[in-house]
């Protein structure tokens, strides 16, 4: 496993969060994940592939709550893999528990034009 899970889906450290979200153009899913969680390596490959199908407005960025375990207190995360959902930096959503791209793509619909 790489440092992020789904290598098209960049990882975020502590020095990079606040910033990422703070100027994301477009729905932001942040993947919570890590390298024991079996559900998370799926979950992370449908993240990709939404983020990939839907660029015009979804941005995917992944974060290692073993390495960034401060994000993951921030956010309460208590379970993996969760989905934060920031929109004009804001969490406007919470995903728990891992679930295919066309789950996703119904969890998602809400905040999607």
């Amino acid at each position: 496993m790489s440092a992020t899970h789904a290598p098209a889906v960049p990882a975020l450290t502590a020095a990079t969060f606040d910033e990422t979200v703070a100027t994301a153009d477009r729905l932001l899913l942040v993947d919570v994940w890590a390298a024991w969680c079996g559900p998370c390596a799926p979950m992370g490959e449908a993240v990709a592939s939404v983020a990939a199908s839907h660029a015009d407005v979804v941005t995917a960025a992944a974060v290692d709550a073993d390495a960034e375990p401060g994000i993951a207190r921030r956010y309460d995360v208590m379970s993996l893999p969760t989905l934060l959902v920031f929109s004009d930096g804001r969490l406007v959503d919470r995903l728990v528990g891992a679930r295919g791209r066309g789950r996703l793509l119904e969890d998602l619909a809400p905040h999607l034009p």
